[in-house]
């Protein structure tokens, strides 16, 4: 019990000492009304036994065995956190002696009691609730006898309404005289101001001198002391400096005011030597106008025929342009590729190449590997006798038989040779004559240089 009335009364200081500067919330005079409950046997019992049988026996919240009273008081804040308060209690009750053996000194009389204490409250009285104890001394009497006490306790205060209060009590009161009992102490009631008590009155601040604006010629918000360019309108960043072209670089600093540019180049924008629309940071070829997919370079021309790569079928080999870059094919090759190409025989219906025609595909390989760039179409023709299907399949097969022939005997890669079939859809000659079919069935070979 003493360790918890010292905590709550050092509490109360240190919460007194931070707020010392405040002066406001403090109780005006007050004058209070309570109901009061005197408990002497729940304070013997526990004597007698302990704390914890107490409760277990409910020995402390037996109302029935409370003795019921009125007090009043005054009350008046001593500062933010304490008030100081006087009170007179009445009470009917039996009063019994210390000695706990059933006697009294009376029955069925007025127990009066008067105590001046000082209480300590967690919270001004600013705050709906505030927890308080409370410390003092006391005197009763009783059937003629006096006696003097201390009355420990704690409470809550709730704030009503301004200047009116609710305050729960309960309180231990502990004897310093023979005549006087240890007993509990409860109470509920109001307190309500009276008067105004005398609160330190705030005194306001002087008004502020008048203060002549500082000037800001060019009216953009920052004053000519600060504004490194007091007669042009500015920003803040730039101290008071405009940015016309908004690159970051005020125009007392920027070379080309009127163009966004990069500080490195003084406000001026990353040159364009060539004029290809790439700047010189990022241009390979910066004095020479080229394309953004070749890194600021023109498009290559590996052969060096005047066509580029991009447009030039041979790009490695140097061509015409009306070859689209590629060389043009000789016409004694033609010529002779021609000719090999009409002593190509095949078995009748069949794509099975005669043995005959091995000179002549040998002479083709030969011509090919003279020429590495050579590259050769291989198309294959029937004539309209049979269904057109099976024509067309046979002249795939024929003209796919000799493209193997060259890759296989030949030792030509296979990448610089394509065949396909027309079936009997490009004949030479009509189909109605012997002679006529026997030129519609024909191998033709193309030489290209793409």
């Amino acid at each position: 019990m003493k360790k918890t009335v010292c905590l709550l009364m050092a509490l109360s200081f240190i919460v007194e000492f931070l707020s010392a500067q405040n002066p406001d919330y403090i109780k005006d005079p007050s004058l209070s009304f309570h109901f009061v409950f005197d408990d002497f046997n729940a304070a013997n019992y526990i004597r007698a036994n302990s704390l914890h049988d107490a409760i277990s026996n409910h020995k402390i919240t037996n109302f029935s065995g409370m003795d019921p009273g009125i007090a009043i008081g005054y009350q008046q804040g001593i500062s933010k956190h304490f008030d100081f308060a006087i009170n007179l209690a009445a009470t009917s009750t039996d009063y019994p002696t210390r000695a706990n053996d059933g006697t009294t000194l009376g029955s069925n009389s007025i127990l009066l009691e008067a105590d001046a204490t000082l209480i300590g409250k967690m919270l001004s009285d600013k705050h709906i609730i505030s927890p308080f104890w409370r410390a003092g001394v006391g005197a009763s009497e009783y059937t003629g006898h006096y006696g003097a006490y201390i009355p420990l306790g704690v409470g809550l205060q709730v704030n009503a309404t301004q200047g009116a209060f609710i305050q729960f009590n309960w309180q231990y009161r502990l004897p310093v005289t023979e005549m006087v009992n240890y007993h509990f102490y409860y109470s509920v009631g109001v307190v309500g101001s009276i008067s105004e008590g005398k609160h330190a009155k705030e005194i306001p601040p002087p008004p502020p001198p008048i203060v002549e604006p500082p000037k800001d010629r060019d009216g953009d918000g920052i004053v000519d002391s600060l504004d490194a360019c007091p007669d042009v309108a500015g920003l803040l960043q730039f101290h008071g400096c405009p940015d016309t072209d908004g690159d970051g670089i005020p125009d007392k600093d920027d070379k080309c005011p009127n163009v966004a540019g990069v500080a490195r180049y003084n406000g001026c924008p990353i040159p364009d030597t060539d004029g290809d629309g790439i700047n010189d940071e990022v241009d390979k070829c910066p004095t020479v106008a080229g394309v953004a997919r070749y890194n600021g370079c023109p498009i290559p021309d590996t052969d060096g025929d005047g066509i580029n790569d991009e447009e030039d079928k041979c790009p490695t080999v140097p061509g015409v342009k009306e070859n689209q870059g590629c060389p043009l094919v000789k016409e004694e090759v033609i010529k002779k590729v021609m000719v090999d190409a009409k002593n190509i025989f095949f078995n009748t219906g069949s794509a099975k190449l005669l043995p005959k025609s091995f000179k002549s595909l040998n002479e083709v390989a030969k011509i090919l590997k003279d020429d590495p760039n050579l590259k050769l179409d291989i198309e294959g023709h029937t004539d309209n006798v049979g269904k057109p299907e099976k024509n067309q399949l046979l002249s795939e097969n024929r003209a796919k038989a000799v493209l193997d022939y060259l890759t296989t005997k030949g030792g030509i890669d296979a990448s610089r040779l394509s065949s396909a079939g027309y079936g009997d859809t490009k004949p030479v000659a009509s189909n109605k004559t012997a002679k006529g079919k026997a030129m519609n069935r024909r191998v033709e070979l193309k030489p290209k240089y793409y």
